[in-house]
């Protein structure tokens, strides 16, 4: 088995895209032609976003994300933390917490997306001795 892929359920999947090629530098990888579902190249595993109301017709009973209470979070790794959280704020993404170092050997700054989504940016976990 293996972790294939993430989906987001958002109000408007063409804008979130969009979004997050601006503010991370993801390429769209495709979008659905109803528009209800997409794709970004990620990696091996795969960030998906789909409508909240093709949820809501299929059955399911989407809630809204928050960022002010998270139930996840998505964390983007680079090496450049002031310079991922800059793009991602020049793009639209809200401040949640500035650049931190943190004890455990990590860099990480915190935005949300235009859908209320926790996102981190961090770096790699240094070694510890």
């Amino acid at each position: 088995m293996k972790f294939k892929y993430t989906i987001l359920y958002v109000l408007n999947v063409e804008e979130t895209l969009k979004f997050y090629t601006q503010a991370f530098g993801f390429a769209q990888s495709m979008i659905h032609e109803s528009g209800d579902y997409g794709e970004l190249n990620t990696g091996s595993t795969t960030l998906s976003f789909s409508s909240l109301d093709l949820m809501t017709n299929i059955g399911k009973n989407p809630g809204q994300a928050s960022s002010s209470n998270p139930v996840f979070e998505i964390a983007f790794e680079t090496t450049d933390v002031p310079l991922a959280l800059e793009k991602a704020l020049n793009a639209g993404a809200t401040l949640i917490q500035k650049t931190q170092e943190m004890p455990w050997g990590q860099t990480t700054a915190y935005v949300s997306d235009k859908n209320g989504f926790l996102i981190e940016l961090c770096t790699p976990i240094s070694a510890q001795s």
